[in-house]
């Protein structure tokens, strides 16, 4: 069984939630508190799996204590439960489980859940926290956060073809779509800090796994032939780059 701890000032969301998640039969609700101090002073003592955190508390952000909390050297799994919707991509890059959004019903919960059991692992078959918590957040590394309009997005960072420029706005094309987002390309080469994500032009970043061909253009300049049968340009100022990488 899970153990779970909730934080939120306002003692009958705390109650609502204890209740659902107790109600469950799947989940041990270990303490409450309504910040994080006092949450904090229980956590060094309970071996807590998952903590259920508001947004906005009294006197604190519940995506401040998040990053606190991703700072320890095993951190508990996040689930955020809150009246506030726009925080969301915000809590997916701090890697949070889930975002739930009040009143939470039960088939919600439980959709988290389950989400969590295969997170962390049956308690039952006797699995560190540690082991389980590094390899939740190795899956959410592979995921990108795209915001489009009012809903977040969740992208295999594998489905990636190339991340560009056009027209004044931002792509992410993948083999099956394109998404058109507000963010700047500058942000996407930021959060995409692995060897897979390559910037080979002022307007195009590429996932070099999804290169098919390499096309010599002019003044020594390639086109890259994608596995979605776009070609990607690649300038001058990235070429050298490009062929110690790949090797031609």
């Amino acid at each position: 069984m899970l153990k779970a701890f909730i934080v939120d000032d306002e003692p009958l969301a705390r109650d609502e939630l204890s209740y659902l998640l107790k109600r469950s039969k799947q989940v041990e609700v270990a303490g409450e508190a309504e910040c994080f101090e006092a949450a904090f002073e229980n956590l060094k003592n309970l071996d807590i799996d998952v903590i259920f955190l508001d947004i906005q508390l009294a006197d604190e952000s519940g995506i401040e204590i998040a990053s606190k909390l991703n700072q320890l050297d095993y951190p508990p799994l996040i689930v955020f439960a809150t009246a506030y919707d726009e925080y969301a991509l915000k809590a997916f890059e701090l890697n949070a489980v889930d975002y739930l959004l009040k009143p939470i019903d039960e088939k919600r919960i439980q959709l988290t859940i389950d989400k969590l059991y295969k997170l962390a692992g049956n308690k039952e078959q006797k699995i560190p926290l540690s082991s389980r918590w590094h390899s939740s957040q190795n899956d959410r590394s592979e995921k990108l956060a795209v915001s489009i309009d009012e809903k977040i997005v969740l992208l295999h960072i594998n489905d990636i073809v190339y991340i560009g420029t056009q027209d004044g706005k931002t792509v992410v094309a993948t083999d099956k779509q394109k998404l058109w987002v507000n963010e700047p390309l500058v942000t996407f080469e930021r959060k995409l800090q692995i060897p897979s994500i390559m910037r080979v032009h002022r307007a195009y970043l590429v996932n070099i796994d999804a290169i098919l061909e390499i096309e010599p253009w002019f003044n020594s300049t390639y086109n890259l032939i994608m596995k979605s049968g776009e070609k990607v340009p690649v300038s001058r100022t990235y070429t050298k780059e490009l062929k110690q990488l790949l090797g031609f």
